[in-house]
């Protein structure tokens, strides 16, 4: 009877260890690390079937590619003419200069110009100054000419056809240049000597 209390016993403990072994890969995972479940042992080996599948959605902005911006385009500075003359009252808007055939003769509108100065007071010291002005701009030639300007005649007006507003034979009649140029001396300098000053100081008037 003892001998056979001991053999249920031992199966009893064989019998345990064998749930365990067989057992154990069944019960080791918890659903919370995966879905599925694993066959019944067999001799080739365990086989895993998974319920469910997993998959991620990924997304992200558009985006387009454009052509550098070309260059700016810098503008070459105007040049100016160095030679030009910008006396007798600003800049030239003649398409064209005046080309008179008319001969010049300084001497006598030098006289011309000594009257009409005279007649303004304008004597001695300024009268000097007077003939000194003009013989740089002009020579006192009624023709004298500034292609590069357009400035025009003894005063150098610029443009010429400024001197329409003494008389409408400004082109070839001395005493209408000087007249009109005495005018001119007069508005912006007050008198010949500080007409000359600035065109000392400038190299315009």
């Amino acid at each position: 009877m003892q001998r056979v209390g001991l053999q249920v016993v031992g199966l009893s403990a064989v019998a345990a260890c064998a749930f365990v072994f067989v057992a154990g890969p069944n019960t080791v995972a918890s659903a919370t690390q995966f879905q599925g479940t694993f066959a019944d042992y067999s001799p080739d080996g365990q086989v895993m079937a998974v319920d469910g599948a997993f998959a991620a959605d990924v997304s992200r902005d558009a985006y387009s590619v454009a052509a550098p911006p070309p260059p700016p385009v810098v503008a070459a500075a105007p040049t100016t003419d160095s030679t030009s003359s910008s006396s007798s009252g600003g800049s030239s808007s003649d398409s064209s200069c005046p080309t008179p055939a008319v001969s010049a003769d300084p001497e006598g509108a030098k006289a011309v110009a000594r009257d009409l100065a005279a007649a303004r007071g304008w004597t001695g010291e300024q009268y000097d100054a007077l003939e000194k002005l003009w013989m740089r701009e002009s020579g006192f030639r009624i023709n004298a000419l500034n292609k590069s300007s357009c400035a025009y005649g003894i005063p150098q007006a610029l443009p010429g056809k400024k001197m329409a507003s003494a008389g409408a034979d400004w082109q070839t009649n001395p005493a209408t240049q000087i007249t009109w140029g005495l005018n001119y001396i007069a508005g912006v300098y007050g008198d010949p000597v500080s007409a000359l000053a600035h065109s000392d100081s400038s190299g315009w008037y």
